[in-house]
């Protein structure tokens, strides 16, 4: 049995289709169940990480587990030797953890001391252990769909500046393989996109997926601030613009893991854009 921590996210929820696909029989966790998410093979438990009883009770049974740090649980939290003794008692032997490239780019953000000592702390358990690092997803694109919806615009910061982010998909699809196989115990592995791409590139792509044009509109970084900390917290929008406006070498680069992963080039964007084309509409 596997167990899907964070399973109504981006990640989580294309993870516990892929294994439920598959045959696995799924265990998914959430801080909140929705009758609605329910689907054949999969049973859906409530879980916070930060209550190590609650997780030990509810990923019982579980052979393997895929830990994700979402929200606040990525800035603080109960240690993580703590949250790897709960899912230890549980009975999982194997972990998938969903770490950052940033805390690997960017050892000063708020969020890279936790998810570093988590990785670090798995490296020294008992545990079998895979460490998935991805750069930034193409689903945060989902914060121009009302811009987009209602003007065909999109307003952002750093229009030509290329990253190679990634489809959520390809980190589910991931970590489906470690948690399915013995192949990948004990890598940690960078995931990208398969080639850097702008925001005005994907405006652009974004069009031709509804069928007509989106204007783009850059924003300074300021106004970017101001428009992106009202759903995210300040230190993280500062990092975030960061990562947008300033990207280390390392950030720009291609990584070759998700084709070793997945024996397949990694998605483009805009094969992702025209799979979620309704959502702009």
């Amino acid at each position: 049995m596997i167990v899907v921590t964070g399973a109504t996210g981006n990640v989580g929820e294309a993870l516990v289709q892929g294994l439920a696909a598959r045959g696995e029989k799924v265990v998914a966790l959430s801080r909140g169940v929705k009758e609605s998410r329910h689907r054949e093979g999969v049973e859906y438990r409530r879980a916070d990480l930060s209550d190590s009883d609650e997780l030990a009770a509810a990923a019982a049974g579980g052979d393997a587990l895929f830990l994700l740090l979402s929200g606040e649980q990525g800035v603080f939290g109960p240690p993580p030797s703590e949250v790897l003794r709960a899912i230890e008692r549980a009975g999982v032997r194997k972990v998938v953890l969903l770490g950052s490239q940033s805390a690997e780019t960017r050892p000063g953000n708020a969020a890279a001391p936790r998810i570093t000592a988590f990785e670090a702390a798995l490296r020294d358990s008992g545990l079998t252990w895979t460490i998935l690092r991805p750069s930034g997803f193409f689903s945060n694109t989902f914060a121009w769909a009302e811009s987009v919806r209602a003007q065909r615009a999109v307003h952002w910061p750093f229009g030509d500046i290329a990253l190679p982010q990634i489809d959520p998909s390809d980190i589910a699809e991931a970590a489906a393989a470690a948690l399915c196989s013995d192949e990948h115990a004990g890598h940690a592995y960078t995931l990208t996109g398969p080639e850097p791409i702008s925001p005005r590139e994907q405006v652009r792509d974004l069009g031709r997926a509804l069928g007509e044009p989106i204007t783009f509109h850059e924003l300074t970084r300021a106004q970017a601030f101001s428009a992106i900390s009202e759903y995210m917290p300040a230190p993280v929008a500062e990092v975030t613009l960061s990562i947008l406006g300033t990207p280390t070498p390392a950030e720009q680069q291609v990584s070759p893991d998700v084709e070793k992963v997945l024996g397949r080039p990694a998605t483009p964007f805009a094969s992702w854009a025209a799979r979620h084309a309704d959502a702009f509409r």
